[in-house]
């Protein structure tokens, strides 16, 4: 669950006039005028009643006319928009239209929420009654299918009389940016990671080795061939002897978080049975970044984050807390996939200059498909010199199947032959990473977060950093 205050703020707006006459005949005082031509048909064999229809349709023009009075001004209505959760991909999101009625008149108001393509596909129209001095208040549900900034519109409002001869056409000024967040796990799916995250955490307690690392543990008195620049010389002068200080292996590690924003994370992934349209690569990898980077926080370890294209994107040092996860939801939401080939070694460059000291490194990426070795592999191999590096490379589904169905015709034989032929060149190259130390990981779109938290989890508990 986002925390609320990443909701976007309720807009209050009074409704103007749609346009210069913005008023006009309802459905049922165009069927009632119809009506009138009933009399045409008597009409031709006695005069008076063609009277007749002209008398029926002034009185009903009159009575349009005189409840299109009644109604309250535009001005006199007030819209507010606001959501009870922040957007997010993969949830639904509330969002709850209020309107205000200065007016003496009972008005039945239909509602258009003018929203981005990025939250609703489709424009609805909702019903409301507003009574008087009494606020009226309805929710609508929307998913977001696109992380980022979005311009919201207009609240356009039709509102009649419950006579419902004539009606009135206004609009509230409702216009703000809403930002979409990437996809949270619920707090059930959270819970299990982060009971084997306690776990993990006493068992490095009971087993914290004395004497490595640097984190301060205790004082005691100097020995022979302890380091001159570990004595605590405020302790000293207190006891009249020498006195040394202690440590012991650091337990908050630098987690990094590095995001490939190139093409090949622009594509898609549907889960069998799924929506038309899913997720994109980059879409998953920032939902999976969120659920690391609130596991590890948990943790005890700092989290940074580098998304880059062409060039660096976001970027974020290492940091604790909940303003600093806040901040991290931030950037990620921001982030956008680019049609060029990421530069990987600049990144590579940038992060050995962000954090010289050992860290483990979370890499999410995509392989390309061409004759000479990737540069994103050498690009790891240059971490593995001084880094803890778990290597992620977001599976093809596609190529997969293809390679896996038994060909019937010619065609069906080369297209077999050379997805083969592409999933084994990319089981190589990882392999060849892995020999080379690093953690490596193939995985498709839907189980990439739970797979990353548990192979997280595992460096802690074999404290490989």
């Amino acid at each position: 669950m986002i925390s609320p205050s990443l909701h976007p703020e309720a807009v209050k707006a009074v409704c103007v006039p749609r346009r210069r006459w913005a008023f006009g005949l309802t459905p049922r005082t165009i069927f009632l005028l119809g009506a009138g031509l009933l009399f045409v048909i008597p009409g031709f064999y006695e005069a008076r009643f063609s009277y007749a229809m002209l008398i029926w349709d002034g009185l009903v023009l009159t009575a349009a006319f005189l409840d299109g009075l009644r109604l309250p001004r535009p001005s006199q209505l007030t819209g507010t928009r606001s959501w009870r959760s922040a957007p997010a991909l993969g949830t639904a999101t509330e969002i709850e239209l209020t309107i205000e009625n200065a007016g003496r008149v009972i008005v039945e108001c239909r509602l258009t929420d003018d929203l981005p393509p990025a939250l609703t596909r489709e424009v609805a129209d909702h019903r409301l009654r507003v009574f008087p001095r009494v606020p009226a208040t309805l929710r609508y549900a929307v998913r977001a299918s696109e992380r980022g900034d979005w311009e919201t519109g207009w609240l356009y409002v039709r509102y009649r009389s419950p006579l419902g001869l004539a009606e009135r056409w206004a609009r509230a000024p409702l216009s703000e940016t809403v930002r979409v967040y990437p996809a949270l796990r619920s707090t059930e799916e959270q819970q299990i990671f982060l009971a084997r995250s306690r776990q993990i955490d006493l068992q490095l307690r009971q087993a914290r080795q004395r004497g490595l690392g640097r984190d301060f543990e205790s004082l005691r008195d100097y020995r022979e061939g302890d380091d001159l620049r570990d004595v605590c010389w405020t302790a000293t002068a207190r006891r009249g002897a020498l006195i040394t200080r202690q440590y012991q292996s650091e337990r908050s590690q630098p987690v990094w978080i590095v995001l490939d924003c190139g093409r090949l994370m622009r594509s898609r992934y549907v889960p069998p049975g799924g929506a038309e349209s899913g997720q994109s690569k980059l879409d998953h990898a920032c939902a999976t970044a969120v659920a690391l980077a609130q596991l590890a926080l948990y943790s005890g370890d700092r989290v940074g984050l580098l998304a880059y294209g062409q060039n660096v994107q976001q970027r974020l040092l290492p940091g604790r807390g909940a303003a600093h996860l806040r901040q991290l939801i931030e950037l990620l939401a921001q982030v956008r996939v680019e049609t060029s080939e990421a530069d990987h070694l600049r990144a590579t460059a940038v992060l050995n200059r962000l954090q010289p000291r050992r860290s483990l490194i979370l890499w999410v990426t995509d392989l390309a498909e061409t004759a000479m070795r990737p540069e994103v592999i050498d690009g790891a191999v240059q971490l593995l010199r001084r880094h803890v590096l778990l290597f992620v490379a977001m599976a093809q589904p596609e190529v997969e199947a293809i390679a896996k169905v038994r060909p019937r015709n010619v065609d069906e034989m080369f297209r077999a032959a050379a997805a083969q032929e592409m999933t084994g060149r990319r089981e190589r190259l990882l392999a060849r990473l892995q020999e080379q130390g690093a953690l490596t990981l193939d995985l498709h779109p839907e189980v990439l977060t739970p797979s990353v938290l548990n192979q997280y989890l595992t460096v802690k508990e074999r404290g490989m950093v």
